[in-house]
C-alpha cells in the first residue's frame, strides 16, 4: 500500500511540473502573438512602439514587484484590438516571470 502512495505521489509531483512547464509554452505563444509588437521578445520594452508609449521594461524595479493579479489586472484593463484571454493572461504571466529571471 505504501509503495502504491508513493508512486501516486511521484505522478502527481510529475504532473504538476509538466503543467507549469506547458503554461509557460502557451504563455509564450501567446506573448509572441500578442505583447511582443510593443513589450519586444524579451520583455524589455525596446521597440519604438514601447519607446513611444513610455512602456516600461518588465525587468524595471517597480514592474518586479508587481503581483500576477496586478499584471492580469492591468492587461485586462489597457489591452486594445482583440486582447487575450484569461487564459491566455494566466499563461503570458507564467511567461513575464520567466523573462524577469
Amino acid at each position: 500500500m505504501t509503495l502504491r502512495i508513493r508512486a501516486i505521489a511521484l505522478i502527481l509531483l510529475a504532473t504538476s511540473f509538466s503543467g507549469a512547464a506547458v503554461a509557460q509554452d502557451r504563455g509564450a505563444d501567446a506573448y509572441k502573438a500578442k505583447c511582443a509588437k510593443c513589450h519586444g521578445p524579451d520583455g524589455l520594452a525596446t521597440t519604438p512602439v514601447a519607446r513611444s508609449m513610455k512602456i516600461p521594461s518588465f525587468k524595471s524595479p517597480e514592474l518586479m514587484k508587481w503581483s500576477d493579479a496586478q499584471f492580469a489586472a492591468f492587461t485586462k484593463k489597457n489591452y486594445t484590438d482583440n486582447g487575450p484571454t484569461d487564459a491566455q493572461i494566466k499563461d503570458i504571466v507564467v511567461y513575464i516571470r520567466k523573462l524577469q529571471k
